[in-house]
């Protein structure tokens, strides 16, 4: 399980230090909850994610073990270093919003005839309790030719799950290759 420690000052000089020493800066926050400021070794944060199996894991700050999604992040422009990140708790019962990841099952028709596979979007954007989300939207791609794609209206419908994106707008699709 991630563990992190809290943050007792915002001041610049200390999330300087914190991040030379190799600590990633975090913030937790939630509907009605105080936001908890924290910090969590950056190698540790990177290898929870790459092997979590859900959106919604287990961190351990401050003794307390709390449930987050990852809501947003930001990376340094030049060394693409992890510089911050936003989790917001998964409280049950509550409907929040959050971003699904999308990913491409099977290869399409249209790479054989000098197609590409374009990610228009890569994570959608839904509305849920988060014992009612879905880890992933896995698309079937196989049988997309070049000019097709498949929009938001054709995601899987889930109960007690709502999209909020344009029903028109395209996820995944297959263009021609330059």
């Amino acid at each position: 399980m991630l563990e992190g420690i809290i943050r007792e000052s915002m001041s610049k000089g200390e999330v300087k230090a914190l991040r030379n020493n190799g600590y990633l800066i975090a913030n937790i926050y939630g509907k009605g909850v105080q936001n908890i400021h924290c910090a969590f070794k950056t190698n540790d944060f990177i290898r929870a994610m790459k092997t979590k199996t859900t959106l919604v894991f287990p961190v351990k700050v401050d003794g307390k073990t709390l449930e987050v999604v990852v809501q947003e992040y930001q990376k340094d422009p030049v060394t693409s270093n992890l510089l911050h990140v936003d989790l917001m708790l998964a409280q049950k019962g509550v409907v929040s919003k959050y971003k699904i990841p999308v990913k491409a099952v099977g290869t399409p028709v249209g790479l054989k005839n000098k197609g590409v596979l374009i990610y228009s979007k890569k994570r959608v954007s839904v509305q849920a309790a988060p014992e009612n989300l879905p880890n992933v939207y896995e698309l079937d791609v196989s049988k997309l030719d070049v000019g097709d794609s498949i929009l938001v209206r054709d995601l899987p419908e889930n109960t007690n799950v709502k999209i909020i994106e344009k029903p028109s707008v395209a996820v995944v699709g297959v263009i021609k290759a330059k």
